[in-house]
């Protein structure tokens, strides 16, 4: 995080709108408010902006020279230290656009490993920022290294006898960073282990366990707090969450749930991030259920949808049942969606959260039975295990049995069937 006596970095955004992206990859009002909003999240300041519309990108640097020269005089007017793309740059668009501009060049991965970096607070949250910031480094090293050349260059290229250090300088750097990346991944490899040990103890337990997913800001840690009482900080910012958090919520008399919160997507999430993210993320591989919270409120909700479907697809847990949660309802104004596995809350109030709980308990298949049974004084032992694991509302006693009314899970039917005296 910044120190309030640092200067604050003052920015202009740059988008490309080119008819050869596919249209999710093309920069508009709204991606660019986004990318703005990043860039406060990071700490900066956002001052103007530029879009260009292209058939295709420039392979030199992006945008084309006319715009790279526009850019230049938007930075320099503004006194910016500070470019940022709001498309993926290759190494050499950033070195060429870095070296033209005269300043700072970010794209919008480099800018959400920045925020990412920032907001790691656990040592796992940390060791996968740290991995996808090392691969996003990697190929974009050669320009680094170029202080070595300018300082003997007296002409076009260095001269004889000045390359050699500057190149084994690079290729060490490269060693370097293959080698942390491989040390990264055997961290990360064991927190996998551990992750998957303490998974097969729950499932031992027969604790269900249910995933939120959502678009970053969507509402989840507000949602999470809300279902299990706790006080995880739920901030109107991007990219609040990181390192999951699990929680225990008492869904009903019976039975006590997982429920766990997942770090937030957004559209165009550098593929590397989230590779580096599957030790968290591979939770939703192994939830019974998962909880997509959709903030209704912002007009982009349906492509944000979007985007968070494809990439639970991408961790292959699209097979897992999955219960649609329209957020933020009480600012909506307008007909709320309807249907299977659709609810409409408001996190923030509560509203909604009984008809969230009740599609919870039957999409985990987690129905109460209400039963009345006659046991016999030699089944002291169901009576015993009835108090135990399950809700006893009253018990009387008679010369020949003892009555029972309670309330049971659905696996605990088998155990006390033959008992049964009346359903209510």
């Amino acid at each position: 995080m910044k120190e309030n006596n640092e200067k604050t970095e003052r920015a202009v955004l740059a988008g490309l709108a080119a008819a050869s992206f596919d249209p999710k990859e093309r920069s508009s009002d709204e991606s660019m408010a986004e990318l703005a909003a990043l860039v406060e999240t990071a700490g900066g300041e956002v001052v103007a902006y530029l879009m260009q519309n292209r058939t295709t990108p420039d392979p030199r640097s992006f945008i084309g020279d006319g715009k790279v020269q526009e850019l230049k005089e938007l930075l320099q007017a503004n006194e910016c230290d500070l470019a940022v793309f709001d498309n993926e740059l290759s190494p050499s668009q950033m070195r060429v656009l870095s070296g033209d501009l005269g300043v700072k060049v970010l794209d919008r991965s480099g800018l959400i490993l920045d925020i990412f970096a920032q907001r790691a607070k656990t040592r796992e949250g940390q060791l996968q920022v740290e991995l996808a910031q090392y691969k996003y480094l990697l190929p974009r090293l050669t320009g680094m290294w170029t202080h070595l050349t300018r300082q003997t260059q007296s002409g076009g290229s260095s001269p004889i006898g000045t390359r050699g250090p500057g190149e084994t300088q690079l290729e060490s750097d490269r060693r370097h960073i293959r080698r942390k990346i491989q040390k990264l991944n055997d961290e990360l490899q064991q927190v996998r282990k551990t992750r998957s040990v303490q998974r097969r103890q729950r499932e031992k337990n027969e604790i269900p366990i249910v995933a939120l997913v959502g678009y970053t800001n969507a509402g989840k840690s507000t949602l999470l707090n809300r279902l299990t009482g706790s006080d995880i900080p739920a901030l109107n910012r991007l990219f609040d969450t990181l390192d999951t958090t699990t929680r225990r919520f008492q869904i009903d008399e019976t039975q006590e749930i997982l429920v766990s919160d997942t770090v937030g997507f957004i559209r165009k999430l550098p593929h590397h991030l989230v590779e580096a993210f599957k030790a968290t993320l591979e939770e939703l591989t192994f939830a019974d259920a998962l909880i997509h919270v959709i903030d209704i409120s912002n007009p982009e909700w349906e492509l944000q949808a979007e985007v968070v479907d494809t990439l639970v697809a991408q961790l292959n847990a699209d097979k897992t049942p999955c219960i649609r949660v329209f957020n933020k309802c009480d600012t909506y104004i307008g007909e709320l969606p309807r249907g299977e596995n659709i609810v409409c809350i408001s996190a923030r109030t509560g509203e909604g959260t009984k008809e969230l709980t009740d599609e919870l308990l039957k999409v985990l298949g987690l129905g109460k039975i209400a039963l009345r049974l006659r046991l016999p004084y030699s089944a002291g032992g169901i009576l015993e295990m009835l108090h135990r694991q399950a809700k006893v509302t009253n018990v009387e006693y008679t010369d020949d049995c003892t009555v029972v009314d309670c309330v049971i899970k659905p696996e605990l039917l088998g155990q006390v069937k033959q008992y049964i005296h009346s359903e209510e």
